[in-house]
């Protein structure tokens, strides 16, 4: 569990209100980096897992009977549920680990294993390893994200579509991160 102290020094070194890395953390994963089973909270992004396959020279479409964990566009089939996670991603390791691994999304933060260098890793395995131990690396790698992709200007200006934009894709409005973030702002700054 992250303290009030981790916190407000992540915030300092963000420059940025504490209530805004609430926000994230409430948004992305309902402000729970782990599962009541002790597994890191995780979504596994089967377009994502497609995409990391090509870059590998493996083609997705000879895969048969793993549809739910392997397609080519985001949106196109519902993810299930977060208790079913792990186990779609155990699936996808059989076919690939760290295309499976940086697949995911991962933590309080929920950040991309592909993003694994831009939140301070040498490879998505030690990303993956420091998920799994506490939500405080959960908190590092998120600092070190927002510092690497430059976001922490929008987080400062509470620019939230800005910040959705950056931080979930281009579709971001299709599930109203920023309308999402603004309202869970307001709670955790206390203006509502």
């Amino acid at each position: 569990m992250i303290t009030e102290q981790q916190y407000k020094d992540s915030a300092k070194q963000l420059n940025c209100e504490v209530a805004a890395l609430k926000a994230v953390a409430e948004v992305e994963s309902g402000g729970d980096g782990f599962l009541k089973d002790g597994q890191c909270k995780i979504l596994f992004e089967p377009h994502v897992f497609w995409k990391e396959l090509r870059k590998l020279g493996i083609d997705p479409s000879t895969f048969k009977g793993v549809e739910d964990i392997l397609y080519p566009v985001w949106g196109s089939k519902p993810y299930g549920k977060v208790s079913a996670q792990h186990e779609r991603l155990d699936r996808a390791i059989l076919i690939s680990r760290d295309a499976a691994l940086k697949s995911a999304s991962w933590g309080k933060f929920q950040i991309l294993g592909l993003n694994y260098k831009l939140s301070g890793f040498g490879t998505v395995r030690e990303f993956v390893e420091a998920m799994n131990k506490n939500e405080d690396e959960h908190l590092k790698a998120f600092v070190s994200f927002i510092k690497n992709t430059m976001l922490d200007d929008e987080l400062r200006a509470k620019d939230w579509k800005g910040f959705a934009r950056g931080y979930n894709g281009a579709l971001y409005y299709k599930n109203n991160y920023d309308k999402k973030l603004a309202a869970s702002y307001l709670k955790f700054s206390g203006s509502l």
